[in-house]
């Protein structure tokens, strides 16, 4: 089939690495325009824009499908549009304009966390399991018929960088069997059932730590917030980032006093910060203005016996 591919990040290149090696013909990439990005914000294309001009892949920039961009991809009388991480909203006429409309990979079981940040809001949540569907795009927000899915648990340990690494991958091989199901006319859709939870994007607010949560709802934000937009604290008057950490065992709870919400404390060479319940081990850190480093290397640094943190 001939196909349009809509996708941005760096987790949209395993799907479009299959479909690219498959029989099928992409005949034109679509991703977002160029952005600013490090200290001197030079413009630099999207991490699909990069993948799909090594392939020699036309590739359409554009933050907004209007007009202008429909008419450049109804030129191209695609057969199916595909989108993963895409960032912007298909709308009519375009969702109509391939003959067998648009397919999107989401990384849910969906209907549970439709929206921006699935894998996010999912171990934020603290879901012993999440998977991925391809869906048929509609109107309505990841509320189309679905075509196929898959579920896998979440790791303890999981951040949702690393989850949404591996759901990439196996999403791609979903993504590739229903797109030939789809040119060999036997894919079958199934509406979704369920409750309908909903995954807005994450702000730089949501990945501040509240101390006084519970020790597990603590950890589950980090490793949901990591690496964006970075989880953080305030100490003093600065920004603290908080990038890798995990929670003690019963024994090491038990060997220490109560460590009151927010107070950072050395014990046995462990550095552990206090919530709601049990503490937790920081194990990496950033101080502002300074480079990532081991939470052990920055207490040598601190002169006191404890730090507050807000």
């Amino acid at each position: 089939m001939r196909l349009v591919f809509a996708g941005t990040p760096a987790v949209a290149i395993p799907s479009l690495t299959a479909l690219a090696d498959s029989d099928h013909e992409i005949a034109a990439v679509i991703t977002r325009e160029d952005a600013p990005l490090g200290r001197k914000r030079v413009l630099t294309p999207s991490p699909v824009a990069d993948a799909a001009a090594q392939r020699g892949i036309r590739v359409i920039k554009a933050n907004r499908l209007n007009e202008s961009a429909t008419a450049e991809i109804a030129a191209l009388q695609p057969d199916l549009g595909v989108i993963v991480a895409y960032g912007g909203l298909v709308r009519e006429p375009l969702l109509s304009t391939p003959r067998l409309g648009w397919i999107n990979l989401h990384f849910s079981l969906l209907p549970r966390w439709r929206g921006a940040s699935p894998v996010q809001r999912a171990v934020i949540a603290g879901d012993a399991e999440t998977g991925a569907a391809v869906f048929q795009l509609v109107a309505e927000l990841d509320a189309g018929a679905v075509f196929g899915s898959f579920s896998t648990a979440i790791p303890a340990d999981a951040t949702s960088g690393s989850l949404l690494d591996a759901l990439s991958l196996s999403g791609a091989e979903l993504l590739l069997r229903v797109v030939d199901e789809l040119a060999a006319g036997t894919a079958t859709a199934i509406e979704q059932t369920g409750d309908v939870t909903l995954a807005p994007k994450l702000v730089i607010d949501d990945a501040r730590i509240d101390w006084n949560a519970p020790a597990d709802a603590v950890f589950n934000r980090l490793r949901g917030v990591t690496p964006e937009p970075g989880a953080f604290t305030v100490i003093g008057d600065s920004r603290f980032k908080l990038l890798e950490a995990a929670p003690v065992s019963a024994q090491v709870a038990g060997e220490i006093p109560t460590l009151p919400a927010g107070i950072i404390r050395e014990h046995d060479k462990k550095v552990l910060i206090g919530t709601a319940t049990e503490p937790l081990e920081l194990l990496r850190v950033q101080p502002a203005g300074k480079n990532p480093m081991n939470a052990i290397d920055w207490w040598r640094g601190v002169a006191t016996t404890e730090v507050v943190a807000s």
